[in-house]
């Protein structure tokens, strides 16, 4: 099996690119807020991408590649299993954020440390561009934030609007780098 990491680039990004990716998850609970505190709550149902869906990731990767931002993968056997993204502006009160806008391993590669090395390598890209914090506005998927709290994900002091509006039930959360 061979494995690679590696940056990816603006004219590379595309639909086959993604042709032995796997999204889907099955998720039970999730965690929600209620009355300013969080509870897990049955929330079943298969989270995929539909065709839209891929071309909106897709514009949002080129988007991002672009602008100078981070967009980096894992490979096996020649075939992208994983990916992050970094958005290249800082953000938030003191511009100390940076948003990290996707982490997403293949289904039939979790469970293997891929995601926390996309992860380290976005917040070391990150730091190194400015950020004293990764933003992210993660699923709420139980499995989702047992990821980034083992990473030592925090709720974020500072939530980004356009992300709530987005996604109201995605989690807020920050990363000291």
């Amino acid at each position: 099996m061979e494995t690679q990491y590696r940056k990816l680039h603006e004219n590379e990004i595309c639909r086959d690119l993604f042709g032995q990716f796997i999204r889907r998850q099955k998720v039970e609970k999730c965690w929600r807020k209620e009355a300013g505190k969080w509870v897990i709550k049955d929330a079943p149902f298969i989270d995929d991408w539909s065709e839209s869906d891929y071309k909106i990731l897709i514009t949002c990767l080129k988007n991002t590649a672009a602008t100078d931002g981070l967009v980096y993968g894992f490979f096996c056997n020649g075939q992208l299993k994983g990916f992050v993204s970094v958005e290249s502006t800082l953000f938030g009160a003191k511009e100390k954020y940076l948003d990290l806008t996707s982490l997403h391993v293949s289904e039939d590669m979790r469970g293997k440390g891929i995601g926390k090395i996309l992860f380290l390598e976005a917040g070391a890209w990150a730091k190194e561009h400015g950020a004293k914090k990764l933003y992210i506005s993660a699923h709420s998927a139980v499995e989702t934030q047992a990821f980034y709290k083992a990473m030592g994900c925090v709720e974020a002091q500072e939530y980004h609007q356009q992300h709530v509006e987005a996604e109201p039930f995605d989690c807020q959360l920050e990363f000291s780098l």
